[in-house]
């Protein structure tokens, strides 16, 4: 194949990802048109009656900067090039700099699990906000329909959750077109309305900017969380770089998502200065009565698409918070054969469904449920910023000033608009700030208990070196079955407990006995080749650690359907002799040991809800003997 046709090939492939990535990627930065510059101007209104131009040039200009400065500096230029092995997102971004920086890892796991729980909330809120501001424009079409909004609202969220068991492979094809059309729509429309007034384009100068903040210091915080609708859904840029590529994210924002975002705001704006009169709902007042129907149809379809990608990163992230032991182990549904990404997690998505209908139905209008939905996404940032500075020092190699020069300006940036949106506390933003604080005690309480009883059990369980010495005296009549058995231990230097308790009480022993252990390590991935480490202890006894990254695919099954077949002398078996056992902990509260009596509860909770070993290892339950034992926490 020649040079030229492998650089088309490539180029087409760019392509294609790209056009992709705008219907995953920028589904949530894409529908903020519905609502961010209404309400920013809706906040101002309420505090001051009219609105002055200068104020409308002031409010577009802070838009306008956020968008170039958070997502095209950070997030597109800086945050992108920050991979691990190629994947990007809070957790990701967590692990990396755990492995990069060597004192005090504890931090930036504390502060991994504040960005995770923080996108819960985010992934609660907007589903809610997205699709109630696409429906509310059927009162521009009936503005007698105020009644109907509700139930249909909470009727498309209900579909939309619903659906999510019956997988995405196929209607997701169309997420790509269906939003390439809906950018297309928005340039249009803001293009047609910038010739209403052309001074909207002095809005690119960033002094209008500050003049506002300037001259409205009473408003200004309050604006700002409006202003801070216009860059949700930025972090998702970084979330699915694994998915896509850093080029292809970067392409279709540069070339095609940020050019279509501007001309809408600006069409919004330079309509708004020429007929004030239609500030109630400025993105649907841009088309005639004619088009107003089929404009509220594509934006429903737009806020589907950007629900539905929030929805399914939702599960990404909490498979990976169970690899990197944030979380206990959840069921997952495997929804396509072909791509192994695609995954169903019922318990997350039933979370988020009654969350998002209850947020609908507690605020009854997108004005309303805007107050709640800044803080989740300008504290996950934050939280990105502050990790991504210590990476960039530690593992670019750069001078702590130099990074500071670069990522302080950033973390200027989103604190201002943290605190803005801070402003909003009590009339709404308590909501996700309460959800994220329950969630962060849940998790810290999991890391916090697991570490408590893998300690103990290090300590009272058998060292696995002092058992190959002792095990033949200490059980010396054991009778010996033939057949291969695997025992699972969480910790390969220890002997397995359900190995010590069947010698216990059955006094058998298997010819061939594996004791296997799953690793998760701090990389996102890792290739099946390396994936196994063997070790032969003696002849009755092999050590197999299987070694996954923490977003890998768990599935023991094909794991060890692989080695059987491919003959290897150290670790040589019949896949169809042999048995699988796992230890299974019964845990008893006990104010003695480590955890707080109210923590014990949480941690017996959350582990009594955990799904079973062999569904979560995809074990055949048929080979799988499970032997029990009391844990006190």
């Amino acid at each position: 194949m020649s040079a030229q046709k492998k650089s088309k090939t490539s180029k087409d492939d760019v392509f294609m990802l790209a056009v992709a990535a705008i219907g995953v990627v920028y589904g949530d930065i894409g529908t903020s048109p519905l609502y961010a510059f209404r309400e920013a101007l809706h906040v101002l209104a309420d505090a001051e009656g009219a609105i002055a131009r200068d104020s409308i040039l002031g409010i577009l200009s802070l838009i306008l900067w956020s968008m170039i400065l958070i997502v095209t500096c950070k997030y597109v230029s800086i945050l992108l090039r920050i991979d691990n092995k190629g994947e990007g997102g809070t957790l990701a971004l967590m692990a990396l700099a755990r492995r990069v920086i060597y004192k005090n890892t504890n931090v930036f796991l504390y502060l991994g699990i504040l960005g995770a729980a923080l996108f819960y909330a985010d992934s609660m809120i907007t589903p809610a906000i997205s699709v109630l501001s696409a429906v509310e424009g059927i009162k521009t079409v009936a503005p007698d329909s105020d009644a109907l909004i509700m139930p249909i609202t909470v009727i498309i969220l209900l579909g939309l959750f619903l659906f999510q068991s019956r997988g995405t492979a196929s209607v997701s094809k169309l997420f790509g077109p269906v939003m390439v059309i809906w950018f297309s729509v928005l340039g249009v429309m803001g293009a047609m309305h910038i010739a209403d007034d052309f001074h909207i384009l002095l809005s690119f100068n960033p002094l209008y900017g500050l003049g506002f903040i300037a001259d409205h210091t009473g408003i200004a915080l309050f604006v700002m969380g409006a202003v801070f609708l216009a860059v949700t859904g930025a972090e998702a840029l970084y979330a699915d770089l694994g998915h896509f590529g850093r080029l292809p994210i970067q392409g279709a924002w540069g070339w095609f998502v940020f050019p279509a975002l501007t001309l809408n705001y600006l069409g919004q704006g330079a309509m708004i200065l020429a007929h004030p009169e239609k500030m109630d709902n400025p993105f649907f007042n841009m088309v005639s009565a004619d088009f107003q129907l089929p404009l509220v149809l594509l934006a429903t379809c737009a806020t589907i698409i950007a629900s539905q990608a929030v929805i399914t990163g939702a599960y990404s992230l909490t498979r990976q918070a169970i690899n990197l032991g944030l979380l206990p182990r959840l069921k997952v549904q495997h929804t396509s054969a072909d791509h192994s990404g695609q995954i169903y997690m019922p318990q997350i998505n039933y979370l988020l469904m009654v969350g998002a209908i209850l947020l609908v139905l507690s605020f009854q209008s997108s004005s309303a449920l805007a107050a709640t939905y800044g803080i989740s996404v300008t504290g996950a940032m934050f939280v990105d910023a502050v990790m991504a500075f210590f990476v960039i020092w530690q593992l670019w190699e750069w001078k702590w000033w130099k990074t500071a020069l670069v990522i302080g300006p950033f973390l200027l940036i989103e604190g201002g608009f943290l605190a803005a949106n801070m402003t909003k506390f009590a009339t709404g933003g308590w909501v996700p700030v309460l959800f994220a604080c329950v969630l962060t005690l849940m998790m810290v309480t999991w890391v916090r208990g697991s570490f408590i009883i893998n300690s103990r059990s290090i300590k009272r369980d058998i060292k696995l070196r002092k058992f190959m010495r002792e095990y033949k005296t200490r059980w010396p009549d054991l009778a010996r079955v033939d057949g291969t058995a695997f025992f699972m231990t969480s910790n390969a230097e220890v002997t397995p407990a359900s190995l010590v308790q069947n010698l216990n009480h059955n006094k058998v022993l298997h010819r061939k006995n594996v004791l296997l252990s799953v690793q998760i390590e701090g990389v996102p991935y890792i290739e099946e080749a390396a994936r196994d480490h063997i070790e032969v202890l003696n002849d009755e006894f092999t050590l197999l650690i299987i070694r996954y990254g923490f977003k890998d695919e768990i599935d023991l099954q094909y794991e060890l359907l692989r080695l059987s077949r491919r003959h290897d002398k150290d670790i040589h078996f019949d896949w169809e002799d042999t048995s699988l056992f796992l230890s299974r902990r019964a845990l008893r509260p006990d104010p003695r040991y480590g955890l707080p009596a109210w923590q014990d509860f949480i941690y017996v909770f959350m582990h009594r809800h955990a799904t079973e070993p062999s569904d979560y290892y995809r074990l055949p339950a048929s080979r799988v003997i499970e032997i029990g034992r009391q844990v006190f926490v």
